[in-house]
């Protein structure tokens, strides 16, 4: 009976090793493949408010496309591109040293609370966070009135309601988590004994960081990058409720073309544009990040090579 057991225990799956993977295919089929061809073939097709959807597919054609590309819809979209790099690089700033001091400055006792204090705002809806933005930015709310008691500002109180600035504060409250979370885990896992060997070779805080810490996190800072910066490109709450007018992104044009305008062609070809722009926009910054440091181990040889030459020329043997 013991020997049954154990052989049925060791016997391995046969069958092929992609059927494993069926469930998740079939997932990402129906939840994210074919709503995108939904989307791609509405921007082909004409605007139609007698209908429950809103398209006529009778007559395909490139007239939304043909709309999309005005002065509009590109000042929008500069800015959104804008506000998304801008943030993503300043979760990266704020993000880092905060992962860096969870992982190597801290007890493991506290290494939970530091991480539940970076994961409990998210249990809040992401529109009540955003909302809650309005009352400090408010130019008569405590803060302003705090800033126009200390002297600090004129009367009038702060004005960044409804201004671009207003709307990268919050998107960058409103992802910093998702950065810090990957970059925890990428430099938790690192062995503390590199970090030692290259102290004790000599380098220094700052070389053994450069050299040694940043490199093993590039996974996580890459995870935390493609976790904030897409989402951004398409965050629409945050434009809508503290953006206004001058505050607007690509999402919320995007989301009134459908919910407001009932133009779900031209809302469709808006949303395939910045599909691609993004994913442009990720390959530009991953062929940059992949070419720099093969470009720079290129170049060291010749640069080695000029330094001896002016060293030499600055000799005193030389003269």
């Amino acid at each position: 009976m013991t020997f049954s057991v154990a052989s049925v225990l060791r016997r391995r799956w046969r069958g092929p090793k992609y059927l494993l993977a069926i469930p998740a295919i079939i997932w990402y089929l129906v939840f994210f493949a074919a709503p995108i061809a939904f989307i791609v073939l509405y921007s082909f097709g004409t605007k139609d408010s007698s209908r429950l959807v809103p398209v006529d597919l009778g007559s395909l054609s490139t007239k939304s496309y043909s709309a999309v590309f005005d002065e509009t819809f590109f000042k929008t979209f500069r800015a959104t591109l804008r506000i998304s790099v801008l943030a993503t690089f300043l979760c990266v700033v704020i993000g880092l040293p905060v992962a860096y001091f969870a992982a190597f400055k801290v007890a493991e006792k506290w290494k939970a609370i530091i991480l539940a204090a970076v994961v409990v705002p998210s249990f809040t809806s992401f529109l009540i966070r955003t909302v809650a933005w309005r009352i400090p930015l408010a130019p008569n709310g405590t803060l302003s009135k705090w800033l126009v008691g200390m002297g600090w500002i004129s009367d009038n109180g702060i004005q960044i309601l409804e201004t671009p600035m207003a709307v990268q504060i919050a998107i960058v409250y409103n992802y910093l988590g998702f950065m810090i979370l990957p970059l925890f885990v990428a430099l938790d896992r690192i062995d503390v004994r590199m970090r030692e060997a290259s102290k004790d070779l000599g380098a220094g805080r700052v070389a053994t960081f450069m050299g040694v810490t940043l490199p093993l996190a590039g996974p996580g800072i890459v995870a935390g990058v493609l976790l904030t910066f897409i989402p951004m490109c398409g965050d629409y709450v945050t434009a809508t409720v503290l953006g206004g007018a001058k505050g607007n992104m690509i999402g919320a044009m995007i989301a009134s073309q459908f919910s407001g305008a009932q133009n779900w062609p031209l809302g469709s070809a808006m949303a395939i544009l910045m599909i691609a722009a993004v994913l442009l926009a990720l390959v530009v910054g991953f062929v940059v990040v992949w070419i720099a440091p093969r470009l720079a181990a290129l170049a060291s040889p010749v640069v080695q090579v000029v330094r001896r030459k002016i060293l030499s020329d600055q000799s005193p043997a030389s003269k």
